[in-house]
């Protein structure tokens, strides 16, 4: 093995409410990366509230070159722009260091988030679906009763997903985050102490 290995860490922010598919993502890279030759290892860390960096290590500044610009790590950034956005990138040369440091963060971050029980998730849709449903059966409905059933069904249902899926739901996941994820925030304040402490 080479004694000049190459670490690249590549910064992202996060899309509120989907740090656990960002998670899930960033472990998928570095199982595609770990088949290139000489991958040496990696890891998906948290720093801050929305601040993820995948972090990769390679043999060579060749070989983490050559990753760098396969087509399979394009589909994979194209993959990942709908959760997050690339914010900086950072290569590091030599066999200490940087990257060591960042791996002694808490092996909890080496295994994707559980997801929420489902009774969470339950009253997570339902907080959102209600009000829509219960404002237009109250006050649009009516105005629509000349009309047959199937087209007013389907207004429903249109306008209701509309507004869950663009309004309401990316607030309530934002606002439940705390409940919904808990392993999640513990590991971010374990970080975050660690980090200050450093």
């Amino acid at each position: 093995m080479t004694r000049n290995p190459v670490t690249v860490t590549v910064a992202y922010r996060v899309v509120p409410g989907r740090e656990a598919e960002f998670h899930s993502w960033g472990w998928g890279v570095l199982r595609a990366t770990a088949q290139e030759p000489g991958f040496l290892g990696g890891g998906v860390l948290v720093d801050g509230e929305a601040e993820w960096h995948v972090v990769y290590r390679f043999t060579s500044e060749g070989s983490a070159l050559a990753w760098d610009n396969s087509v399979e790590r394009a589909e994979w950034q194209a993959r990942g722009e709908m959760l997050a956005r690339e914010t900086g990138r950072r290569t590091v040369q030599g066999s200490k260091a940087w990257f060591e440091s960042l791996t002694e963060t808490p092996s909890a971050t080496a295994a994707a988030p559980r997801p929420p029980p489902k009774w969470k998730l339950w009253f997570v849709n339902m907080s959102a679906v209600f009000p829509p449903v219960l404002i237009f059966n109250l006050l649009v409905l009516p105005y629509l009763g000349d009309f047959n059933p199937l087209i007013r069904t389907l207004f429903l249902c249109l306008a209701v997903t509309a507004i869950v899926t663009w309004i309401l739901m990316p607030r309530l996941q934002r606002f439940f985050k705390k409940w919904l994820y808990p392993p999640l925030q513990a590991i971010r304040g374990r970080h975050k102490r660690r980090a200050a402490q450093g």
